[in-house]
């Protein structure tokens, strides 16, 4: 990929952002989509930075979801040499607000993905032991259907899986896996 090495991606978003939750989410994002990618023959280093950075102005621009995304795309990663196939799914993750219709796999695929990353965190955080991997797919299946349950998650957002061919079963065991992958540095298991 051209563009930002992860490394430099890890810089830049240490550098705009501070919250630690918010660094997990964008963590969990970027596992879940390079394991996507090869599925749709993409390359997971384009894949997986577009999720690691798609939130990467919010505390620039006090969650003002009017202007998140754009910032993000024309003060940030495009001055950064970001590729456009990956402005361009950043742009549409926030396209209800912006405007701008989902077009390409990855659009659908970060907006799935960094939705579904919240309602397993939920998840993960009534289980005992607090780790993802004790999680199992039934479990999130079930509280999919429960729209009391982590509430702010966007349930129509993660099925958007099914537009791009994934049923949502198994969208919900790659994610799962994924997020079991980098459990110690999004915070839910083992050791950092």
């Amino acid at each position: 990929m051209k563009g930002l090495s992860r490394d430099e991606a890890m810089t830049l978003l240490h550098h705009y952002i501070t919250n630690e939750n918010l660094v997990r989410h964008m963590v969990a994002t970027e596992a879940i989509l390079r394991d996507l990618a090869p599925r749709f023959q993409q390359d997971p280093d384009l894949w997986g930075i577009t999720g690691l950075l798609h939130d990467i102005d919010l505390e620039c621009i006090d969650n003002d979801m009017q202007r998140h995304a754009r910032h993000a795309v024309d003060a940030i990663l495009r001055p950064a040499g970001f590729p456009q196939e990956g402005l361009d799914a950043i742009l549409a993750h926030n396209g209800d607000n912006l405007g701008i219709p989902m077009s390409s796999t990855l659009d659908y695929a970060l907006s799935c993905s960094e939705t579904i990353t919240g309602l397993i965190v939920a998840c993960t955080l009534v289980y005992p032991s607090k780790q993802v991997a004790d999680v199992q797919v039934k479990s999130i299946l079930k509280r999919m259907k429960e729209t009391r349950f982590a509430a702010t998650v966007n349930r129509d957002s993660i099925l958007l899986c099914e537009a791009i061919g994934i049923p949502l079963a198994e969208f919900v065991e790659l994610s799962l896996r994924s997020m079991t992958r980098v459990a110690p540095d999004i915070g839910l298991g083992g050791t950092v």
